[in-house]
């Protein structure tokens, strides 16, 4: 029997009940996956509050580390006993064993802990995407980066320094400065909506940031604009306080012909090939002590 964490019903931790469930047969492209870790995010936690809506009843999560038990009919890329993780769906990672689709595992080093795999994938994808596409950070980049002590602001701040950026961190409370700075954070804001602009303009000399990375949402949203240069690239990538109100067309010129982009793992992640070349590059940078996974 498998143990799997399932719900019936959006609302708190207490909707989350572990049930007992069969082993079930195999199909073509799939593999059982005998887990070892799994990795939490707030996407899973937006899900079962309810506020990003899956069909119920259903598992929970989108990340875990494991070994390969079984194989199903026309499975190639993997063998029994490869140690693998994985960080997009289908949803259900909160489980000890499952079936999972054998082209969207990844093989990890023997260097690299299944705890450590399971912290690190879906949030070290998100980092990759964001620094790498969404906005190709490199040597001279200033950037804005909301929620530096988060899970994966702690990825994208070091792995930013390594890349050649200067990073302003933006934090919630003066308590996460310190922390900031010992992730790299070049300098580091207590947030406030009235005076954060005016900060990052004396900070870059006038010449405000590039990029902003905010994942807070409704709360930010206008500061985070005022804080770029002209032309610069606004990335709205989480909605921790609310989504943001719409936003007029004429206000990214007014503040200096913005751009604006609202990017997801899904969309950078939709080709096995894309998925597999991302992975790849998060677990390169770890084993290159660019980023390092962090538990907690």
């Amino acid at each position: 029997m498998v143990s799997a964490i399932r719900l019936s019903q959006v609302g708190g931790p207490d909707v989350l009940e572990i049930e007992e469930v069969a082993e079930s047969p195999l199909g073509p492209g799939e593999v059982w996956l005998e887990q070892h870790a799994i990795g939490i995010n707030y996407l899973d936690v937006s899900q079962r509050k309810g506020a990003v809506q899956i069909p119920l009843p259903s598992g929970l999560g989108l990340e875990a580390a494991g070994r390969v038990a079984a194989i199903g009919p026309g499975v190639g890329n993997v063998q029994v006993g490869d140690r693998v993780a994985y960080a997009t769906g289908p949803i259900g990672a909160y489980a000890s064993a499952r079936r999972y689709p054998a082209d969207r595992l990844v093989a990890i080093p023997d260097s690299l802990s299944y705890d450590d795999a399971a912290a690190v994938m879906f949030k070290g994808i998100t980092a990759q995407y964001l620094l790498k596409a969404t906005y190709p950070v490199g040597p001279g980049t200033v950037m804005v980066l909301y929620g530096v002590g988060g899970a994966v602001g702690q990825i994208m701040a070091p792995w930013a320094k390594h890349l050649g950026a200067f990073v302003i961190g933006v934090v919630s409370k003066p308590a996460s400065v310190q922390k900031a700075k010992e992730l790299g954070c070049d300098e580091v804001l207590v947030f406030d909506a009235q005076t954060l602009a005016n900060e990052v303009a004396r900070i870059t000399d006038g010449r405000k940031a590039d990029v902003v990375y905010d994942p807070i949402g409704r709360l930010s949203f206008n500061a985070s604009l005022d804080c770029l240069r002209p032309r610069g690239l606004m990335v709205s990538f989480g909605a921790s306080s609310g989504a943001p109100a719409a936003v007029e067309i004429a206000t990214l010129n007014a503040k200096g012909s913005l751009f604006l982009t609202r990017p997801s793992l899904a969309a950078h992640t939709a080709t096995h090939a894309e998925y597999q070349e991302r992975a790849r590059d998060v677990l390169a940078s770890v084993e290159a002590g660019a980023i390092k996974p962090r538990i907690w």
